[in-house]
């Protein structure tokens, strides 16, 4: 919140929620296959930015021919995937003009919102068990997290009770982006195209994103706020 950017000003959350077997025969076999077409091995993380950017192990993208064959066939990978897509977008100048000093953490109020949104996800479904991985940003942005976290599912929001979030059992652990974990790339993925949308700046990977997005009974797994 100390520096914010002009041109984004924005903190995006993402979170997908894949049903184990899927992960395990579909998404994580499709990844692969999609990355040995371009790399000889499977190692290289799919990261939005250097994608965009055409840098890194991404260079090749630099050349007309091949970017529009890749970019179509990430899209067809992101539209073909079984997942179900929560994401919470804080506007943060909005956030700092309303609030002041007083204005709290992004990724902490952006959690709340999220883990709200799972709940409901996880009552309609009848379960009560949701292993996360999250990407780690460092010890003392992880350890903050985290306790964010099992605040929320020992002591409950302002919308929903303690007694709601203590019937689910959801590990929690940290991954770094070196890990090539699968579900976090396909959340860095979708985090720009939305936050592109939000910002009016139209991209047309905003169009296969949204139809992953949850929506059951009323409630909507995208939230913007302020």
């Amino acid at each position: 919140m100390e520096k914010i950017d002009p041109d984004f000003p924005l903190f995006v959350l993402a979170l997908v929620v894949v049903e184990r077997p899927d992960y395990a025969e579909r998404i994580i076999p499709a990844l692969s296959r999609l990355k040995l077409r371009y790399w000889i091995h499977e190692g290289i993380n799919l990261h939005s930015r250097d994608i965009r950017k055409a840098i890194g192990a991404y260079s090749f993208l630099q050349n007309p021919k091949v970017r529009p064959i890749f970019m179509s066939e990430v899209s067809d990978f992101m539209t073909e995937m079984p997942f179900t897509l929560f994401l919470t977008c804080i506007r943060k100048q909005a956030h700092a003009d309303r609030y002041g000093p007083n204005a709290l953490s992004p990724y902490n109020i952006a959690l709340e919102f999220t883990m709200e949104r799972v709940l409901h996800f996880l009552q309609s479904s009848g379960a009560t068990e949701l292993p996360i991985v999250a990407e780690s940003r460092g010890k003392k942005e992880d350890a903050d997290l985290e306790r964010v976290f099992f605040r929320i599912l020992s002591q409950g929001t302002g919308y929903h009770g303690a007694d709601q979030f203590k019937r689910l059992t959801c590990p929690l652990v940290f991954r770094s982006k070196k890990d090539n974990i699968a579900g976090v790339q396909i959340a860095d993925l979708c985090a720009y195209p939305c936050a592109r949308h939000v910002l009016n700046r139209p991209n047309p990977a905003y169009g296969i994103v949204k139809g992953h997005l949850y929506n059951h009974g009323g409630v909507s797994g995208w939230k913007v706020f302020p």
